[in-house]
C-alpha cells in the first residue's frame, strides 16, 4: 500500500478556488466552460495522477504527472495550484467511486457474504483502493479493547480485546473549514458507514470472522499484486491475491 499524507494536510483556501477552475467543484461564482483543448488537457491530467499516484503513491511528484499526461509540468500547475489540491481531487473521486460501488453491493446482493466479495471484487479490479485518503486507511494496533471518548466509530465495528485487530486511528481535530476537517472528512465518513453495514450484515449472517473490522476490508481493497508487465498476468495475480484475502476474512465452522 502505498498511501502517503505530507502533502495531504496543508492545502490552504486556493484548493476552493482551483478544483472550481479544474471543474466547477468550489462554491464560488460560476466559471467559464473550458476551451476544448483544455478540457482535454485537464482529463488527461486528472487519469495521469490516477495512475501515477496508484503506482507510486501520494508522494510522487508533480512532474511525473505531467509526463504521463505528456504536457508541461506548467500546464498542471494551472489546473491545480499545488500538489495539495491535486492530490483532495483524486482521493474525493476516488472515495465516492468505492462509496457507490459498496452501495450497488448492497442494493442488488440479497445474500451477505455475496454482497461483501462482490464491493470487494469491483473495488479491487477499479484500483480506487489504492487513491483512498489517509484517514480512511490510517490503522494501528489495539493493545486492548478500550477507545477514548473521541475516537471515530465505524458503526457496529468491534474490538476484540488482546487480538491485535487493526482500528481506525483518530488524528488531530482540525478547525471548522480547514483542509482534514469533518466538513472535508464527509466523503470519507459515508464509504466508513456503508461499508460498516456490508461487514456487519457477513457477520450477523456468520459468514465473516467475528474479528474483522471495516478497516481490515478497506486494507484489503488497498492491497495490489506486484506490478507485472503483462496486463493479463497482472490480473491474474490480483484475482489470486483477492481469493487468499477473501478466504482469510471468512468465517469457518468450528
Amino acid at each position: 500500500m502505498h498511501v502517503q499524507d505530507s502533502h495531504w494536510s496543508s492545502a490552504s483556501a486556493v484548493a476552493t478556488g482551483g478544483a472550481a477552475a479544474g471543474g466547477g467543484r468550489g462554491d464560488g461564482a460560476r466559471t467559464a466552460p473550458l476551451r476544448v483543448d483544455a478540457q482535454r488537457n485537464l482529463e488527461h491530467v486528472l487519469r495521469a495522477a490516477r495512475e501515477v499516484f496508484g503506482e507510486l503513491g501520494y508522494g510522487a511528484p508533480m512532474e511525473d504527472v505531467a509526463r504521463r499526461a505528456r504536457v508541461g509540468v506548467g500546464t498542471v500547475y494551472r489546473r491545480f495550484p499545488s500538489k495539495d489540491v491535486l492530490v483532495r481531487r483524486i482521493a474525493e473521486e476516488e472515495t465516492a467511486r468505492l462509496t457507490e460501488q459498496a452501495r450497488a453491493a448492497l442494493g442488488q446482493e440479497d445474500e451477505p457474504w455475496s454482497a461483501l466479495s462482490r464491493f470487494l471484487r469491483t473495488s479491487v479490479a477499479s484500483g480506487a483502493g489504492r487513491l483512498l485518503p489517509p484517514q480512511v486507511l490510517r490503522v494501528g494496533v489495539a493493545d486492548d479493547g478500550s477507545g477514548t471518548a473521541d475516537e471515530p466509530r465505524v458503526p457496529q465495528q468491534r474490538v476484540q480485546p488482546g487480538s491485535g485487530e487493526l482500528r481506525l486511528v483518530p488524528e488531530e481535530p482540525a478547525p471548522v473549514g480547514a483542509p482534514g476537517s469533518a466538513e472535508d472528512d464527509a466523503g470519507a465518513a459515508a464509504l466508513l458507514e456503508v461499508v460498516g453495514r456490508l461487514v456487519e450484515r457477513a457477520r450477523t449472517a456468520g459468514e465473516l470472522r467475528p474479528d474483522v473490522s471495516v478497516s481490515d476490508v478497506l486494507l484489503v481493497i488497498a492491497t495490489a499484486a506486484p506490478s507485472l508487465p503483462d496486463a493479463a498476468q497482472q490480473a491474474a495475480a490480483s484475482a489470486r491475491l483477492l481469493d487468499i484475502l477473501l478466504e482469510g476474512l471468512r468465517s469457518r465452522p468450528a
